[in-house]
């Protein structure tokens, strides 16, 4: 029994030693498969237990359970070390040398259609108008039908709508192509009066210098009691007057056709063209803006309400065409290209925020 006993304290120098001398992981589980695997050192060892007689056990059993824990313990506390200084060493090959100069970068600017986007909301928000937004995929009740447009109405191929597949009632989804339909989903949700400035994206199958399959469109609503062309004109002069920041602005109503309005305008206001350039509030020419109305009856009576109670006026507007209109940008095309010459040029730092108090523009 002596005998076994050497051997054990033996075997326990031998694999203590090369334990010390493991440099990874690797190693230390080579070591101990070949002290505690299946076939390992001293799993055989444990495994003649059974042909010792129990005197022998008594002995032989605690000093080889004893060497199992020991050299687990030692694999398990030379793992911990070696898994430390590797990460160590890893995070010494990431460290960042702070002392090295700032890389050169070039700022980023508010996009002008953003920064025009903010500048309607708060003109907007100082009249008591509220923010409302809707999907950009419509479905074609709240985009046509609920606005007035009868199936097979010709103004609904006018407006070059991108279709998609039919919704789980057969319905078809379309890309929205004004943000109106929100107009519709404003009225069924809330009850009047109403007040709601609508600004996002809307889509029509249309390309060119002025026009994007992709634009930006800003609406109005007002839905309330004894409402009238008063109303919708007044707040159109206020806000013309202070998006192009003037004192004094002129402005004419054309008769015009819209499904959902009745009757319907186009809004024109006087400028001076001296070349490329056009000067709002000078001059004797005319430049068209927006297009506005007072709410259909058959708009009202399908959203629940009763058009003899209760009227309102509607009016919309390229949010693109007058960025181009204040900011000087000639052709629409460049909003969309993502040139940063261009961005640089025509963009806002990020603390330009419009505001009726401080100026909307800089």
């Amino acid at each position: 029994m002596s005998d076994l006993l050497g051997e054990l304290a033996a075997l326990e120098a031998e694999l203590g030693a090369e334990i010390a001398q493991a440099s990874d992981e690797s190693s230390l589980e080579a070591i101990r498969v070949k002290a505690l695997g299946q076939k390992g050192l001293i799993t055989l060892r444990l495994r003649g237990l059974g042909q010792m007689d129990a005197e022998q056990r008594k002995i032989a059993g605690p000093a080889l359970n004893g060497l199992r824990d020991r050299i687990g313990a030692a694999l398990s506390a030379a793992k911990s070390v070696i898994t430390a200084r590797a990460q160590a060493e890893r995070l010494a090959a990431k460290r960042i040398d702070m002392t090295l100069p700032a890389r050169p970068y070039e700022p980023g600017t508010i996009h002008p259609v953003s920064q025009v986007t903010d500048e309607i909301i708060e003109i907007f928000a100082g009249l008591g108008f509220v923010l409302a937004e809707g999907p950009d995929i419509e479905e074609d009740r709240y985009n046509f039908t609920m606005l007035n447009f009868p199936e097979g109405h010709p103004a609904r191929e006018m407006h070059d709508t991108f279709f998609l597949d039919a919704n789980h009632d057969g319905e078809r989804l379309l890309l929205r192509t004004h943000t109106s339909p929100v107009q519709v989903r404003t009225l069924l949700a809330q009850k009047p009066p109403v007040r709601v400035i609508i600004p996002g994206r809307t889509y029509r199958c249309d390309s060119d210098q002025t026009h994007t399959p992709m634009f930006h469109q800003v609406e109005g609503l007002v839905i309330d009691r004894n409402i009238h062309m008063g109303h919708l004109k007044g707040t159109l002069e206020a806000f013309a007057r202070a998006f192009f920041e003037i004192d004094q602005v002129k402005m004419r109503m054309r008769p015009s056709h819209f499904p959902f309005t009745e009757p319907s305008m186009e809004v024109d206001i006087g400028c001076k063209r001296s070349g490329d350039e056009i000067r709002i509030g000078e001059g004797d020419d005319w430049l068209e803006i927006l297009g506005c109305g007072m709410v259909h009856p058959n708009v009202i009576r399908n959203c629940g309400l009763d058009p003899d109670e209760w009227q309102g006026f509607a009016f919309g507007c390229g949010i693109d065409r007058l960025a181009m209109l204040k900011y000087g940008a000639p052709d629409l095309r460049a909003f969309f290209d993502g040139d940063m010459r261009w961005l640089k040029h025509y963009g806002f730092q990020v603390f330009d925020q419009p505001s009726l108090c401080g100026g909307l523009s800089r």
